[in-house]
């Protein structure tokens, strides 16, 4: 469901590709992120990291567990030489030396996910207009999957047996 409203959302693919030139990291990501979950919503990969969308990592594996549980971001220049994050389990695993994480959150306080980027390569994304960047992104893909929300409640998806004008283009 939540793969399938993403891949609605036309603006997602350009919600992905500006992080990424912008700050020159590779694969950007929309995850639905759960207490015991992470799964890939959205995706571009220019690194070969292997993700596509429905594809599942292991909660524990992530640091959207972190930004979930603290609804903090995480943004990390070069991991290797962070104090914080040299050591960490993710980084390792992951070969990860940029990093950035924020929370997507529903309009109604709910948590969906986060939208991170990664790269193998440090990047300045601690630099003042990243962080924003990102975080007006993940507010403007809360309000979309808002929007699509509420209009799947609104209108029955749509059936042979019962074609609507709407669904004449599906």
């Amino acid at each position: 469901m939540d793969v399938a409203a993403l891949g609605r959302i036309r603006a997602v693919p350009v919600l992905l590709r500006v992080p990424c030139d912008t700050t020159g990291m590779g694969f950007a990501v929309v995850a639905r992120v759960t207490s015991g979950t992470w799964t890939a919503c959205a995706v571009r990969d220019d690194i070969g990291f292997g993700l596509k969308p429905g594809d599942a990592l292991d909660i524990d594996t992530t640091l959207c567990k972190e930004v979930r549980s603290t609804r903090m971001p995480i943004v990390i220049d070069h991991a290797s030489e962070d104090l914080a994050y040299r050591g960490h389990r993710t980084v390792g695993l992951y070969a990860i030396e940029s990093y950035v994480s924020v929370p997507i959150v529903l309009g109604d306080g709910s948590y969906f996910g986060n939208l991170c980027a990664i790269d193998p390569h440090p990047a300045n994304v601690s630099e003042p207009r990243v962080q924003p960047m990102f975080a007006r992104f993940a507010e403007l893909i809360a309000q979309q999957l808002d929007s699509e929300r509420r209009q799947s409640q609104v209108q029955p998806p749509c059936s042979t047996s019962r074609p609507r004008p709407s669904c004449a283009s599906s």
